[in-house]
C-alpha cells in the first residue's frame, strides 16, 4: 500500500485518460497500460461506497506505485457514505477521486446512483461537497449529456452549473444521453447518438471549468481534434482491445521526446510483474486476459491470443505461456 506520509500526489494532466470500465480496468490492466504510456491518466473500475465501507477495503483500493497518475471512481448516492469511502481512500494516495453519475446499468439504478443521479443536481452537489470535504485530493464528476427525457442543453448546463457552484472544477462528459429503461448498458454505449457539439458548447459556456470529452473516441487523431475544443479526452474500449495505440500517446498528445516502447519490451516487463503476482497466488489468466490485444493488427496476432486463452487457465500456468505465445506469433511473421 502506498505510504500516506509520502509527498503529495502529483498535479494531474488530464489531456488523455483511459475510462473506468467494469470487469476491465482492474489493477492488472492498469499496470499493463502504464507500461505503454507514462502520462495517460488511468481509472479504476467503479467501486461502490458500500463495498469500501462494509467490504474488503484493501482488495478494492490497492494498486502499484507505478500506476500513478491514477484515479479512483466511486459509485454511491449517500453523502455520508461517500465521504467515509473517500476517507478510506486517502491512505492510498490516489491522484483523483471521481463520482460516477453516468452508468446506466440496472444494478446501479437500483442503488439510486450512476446516471439516475443526473436527475437531481442538488443531491450530486451535496455528494460532491461531502467527498471534497473529506480529502485534499481533487474530486471530479463523470456524467452524460442527458438522461431519459432530460436531454436538453439547458438541462446539461443547469446540472454542471449547480455542481460547479459546490466547488467542482472538472467534469468528464460522456457525449451520449443515457436511457435508463429499455436499453442495456452496452446499447447505452452505442444507440444514443453522440453529441460532441454539446460538450464543445459546454466548454465554451463554462471556460473556467475543465471539460473532458468521453464517448466514441477510437483514434489518437480524433483525440487531437477534440483537444482543439476541450481540455481532455477519455478513451474507453478501443484502448482496451487495441492497447498498443497507448504507446504513442506520450509523444503525440503530451509532446514527450521519449521513444515508444516496443511490444516485446512491454511483454517482457509485464512478465516480470506477473511473476511477482504468481508468487502471491494470483492466477495467470486473471492477468493475461488484459494483454490479448497487444498484437492487434500484427500478422500472427490471432495465434498469440489463442495460445494465451487456451493455456493461461491451466493449473500451474506461468509466464512461459506468454513466451510460447510470442514464439508462435513470430513463427508466422518470419
Amino acid at each position: 500500500m502506498p505510504n500516506p506520509n509520502e509527498a503529495p500526489t502529483q498535479q494531474i494532466d488530464r489531456r488523455f485518460s483511459v475510462a473506468p470500465m467494469m470487469e476491465y480496468t482492474d489493477r492488472f490492466c492498469r499496470y499493463f497500460h502504464r507500461l505503454l504510456s507514462k502520462e495517460t491518466l488511468l481509472y479504476t473500475e467503479m467501486v461502490t461506497s458500500a463495498a469500501l465501507t462494509h467490504g474488503d477495503t484493501h482488495r478494492h483500493l490497492q494498486f502499484a506505485a507505478q500506476e500513478h497518475p491514477i484515479a479512483l471512481q466511486l459509485g454511491g448516492s449517500d453523502p455520508a457514505e461517500l465521504a467515509a469511502a473517500t476517507r478510506l481512500a486517502n491512505a492510498y494516495r490516489y491522484d483523483e477521486i471521481n463520482l460516477n453519475c453516468g452508468c446506466p446499468s440496472d444494478r446501479v439504478q437500483s442503488g439510486m446512483f450512476g446516471a439516475v443521479l443526473m436527475k437531481n443536481a442538488r443531491h450530486v452537489a451535496a455528494c460532491f461537497r461531502a467527498m471534497q470535504d473529506a480529502t485534499a485530493t481533487p474530486v471530479t464528476i463523470k456524467h452524460r449529456v442527458g438522461v431519459d427525457e432530460l436531454d436538453s442543453y439547458p438541462f446539461l448546463c443547469e446540472f454542471v452549473g449547480t455542481v460547479a457552484e459546490a466547488g467542482c472544477h472538472t467534469f468528464i462528459v460522456h457525449a451520449r444521453k443515457a436511457w435508463l429503461k429499455g436499453l442495456s448498458p452496452k446499447q447505452n454505449r452505442e444507440v444514443p447518438p453522440l453529441d460532441y457539439q454539446a460538450v464543445y458548447r459546454l466548454k465554451a459556456d463554462f471556460p473556467d471549468l475543465e471539460i473532458i470529452l468521453n464517448g466514441g473516441v477510437t483514434t489518437l487523431q480524433q483525440s487531437l481534434q477534440h483537444l482543439q475544443q476541450v481540455d481532455g479526452v477519455m478513451m474507453g474500449r478501443e484502448a482496451y482491445h487495441n492497447p498498443y495505440l497507448l504507446a504513442e500517446v506520450d509523444q503525440r498528445l503530451f509532446h514527450r521526446h521519449t521513444p515508444s516502447p516496443s511490444r516485446e519490451d512491454v511483454l517482457e516487463k509485464f512478465c516480470r510483474f506477473v511473476e511477482g503476482e504468481l508468487s502471491e497466488g494470483v492466477r495467470l489468466g486473471h492477468m493475461t486476459r488484459h494483454i490479448l490485444g497487444l498484437y492487434q493488427g500484427v500478422p500472427g496476432a490471432r495465434k498469440f491470443r489463442r495460445h494465451i486463452s487456451e493455456n493461461a487457465h491451466r493449473p500451474g500456468a506461468g509466464t512461459d505461456v506468454l513466451q510460447q505465445a510470442l514464439t508462435a506469433l513470430n513463427e508466422l511473421r518470419v
